[in-house]
């Protein structure tokens, strides 16, 4: 048995400052609906925990038609999911958000620690993936941007140094004819883990023709990934039977599953294309009520 500390920084210098103390093992906690049971379980282990709930510039949720999204590290799920402006112009995105466990956990967990897990089926990566989100990443030298596609690199496992802080996630204001929408498959009616999920953004134009489409797959692989062949089949087409039948059926290629006791792997493929014609068809309709 180790002590364990608590602290809870009120800027994001002061954070990173102890996140530089390697040997007190510091953990970031945000909502600390993972981190907590992993530590309890001894998946994780930490002697200091730093709280970042408290750093105002990690608490910023502003959405718009013009700007975009900006989503602090530290806001709660249920937050995303209760702003009128997130709701109207990512609603796939607050999808993901509502569908992770309770609403007591929503209220703690956080869509930038769902991402930092590394979990492949987490349900706001393919999402936030769908979107082409990007990650404001600070450290003890410099802070830098990259793609939330690169931020995972394995389960559990990301880019993020020991010292290394997810401040901020951002989103580009949707085009006009552009909207997103997430779905997935558990084997319960709520409050479980995703044995496929799928996020996409469609863009269309005034007669209907797919312009531009992001499809990810989450759960079928050892991350979350964009399913390239089957989003840059939709372009070009109207967003029709055949060619949902055709994105389905290269998103059920592109997926590697493995088999366990939530389901094969054959199964996850199929299910991975009958998602994605889903939610392919879905943002497609959003997206034309927006043009």
């Amino acid at each position: 048995m180790h002590e364990l500390q608590y602290s809870s920084p009120t800027s994001v210098d002061e954070a990173l400052e102890m996140l530089g103390e390697s040997s007190r093992d510091p953990r970031v906690l945000a909502g600390g609906t993972d981190l907590l049971i992993q530590l309890r379980s001894g998946a994780r282990h930490a002697r200091l925990l730093v709280d970042v709930k408290r750093i105002p510039e990690m608490n910023v949720l502003h959405a718009d038609a013009r700007t975009g999204l900006r989503l602090g590290g530290a806001v709660p799920c249920a937050l995303v999911g209760e702003h009128p402006a997130a709701r109207e112009l990512y609603p796939g995105l607050v999808e993901a958000a509502e569908l992770i466990g309770s609403t007591q956990i929503q209220n703690r967990a956080t869509v930038a620690g769902n991402l930092c897990n590394g979990s492949p089926a987490a349900d706001t990566t393919p999402a936030l993936l769908a979107l082409d989100a990007t990650c404001t990443i600070a450290g003890p030298s410099r802070r830098r941007e990259i793609a939330a596609s690169e931020l995972v690199t394995a389960p559990g496992r990301t880019v993020l140094a020991a010292n290394d802080l997810l401040v901020e996630i951002r989103v580009a204001a949707p085009a006009r004819g552009s909207a997103d929408a997430y779905q997935r498959l558990i084997p319960r009616s709520e409050m479980d883990i995703a044995v496929v999920g799928v996020g996409a953004s469609v863009t269309v134009d005034a007669d209907g023709t797919c312009t531009a489409a992001r499809i990810a797959l989450g759960a079928v692989g050892p991350r979350a990934f964009l399913a390239e062949d089957a989003a840059a089949s939709l372009v070009g087409t109207k967003v029709d039977e055949a060619a949902l039948v055709e994105a389905g059926r290269l998103a059920s290629e592109a997926a590697q599953p493995i088999s366990d006791k939530r389901g094969t792997a054959e199964y996850r493929r199929e299910v991975a294309g009958v998602l994605t014609r889903r939610v392919v068809a879905e943002a497609a309709r959003r997206g034309r009520e927006r043009i």
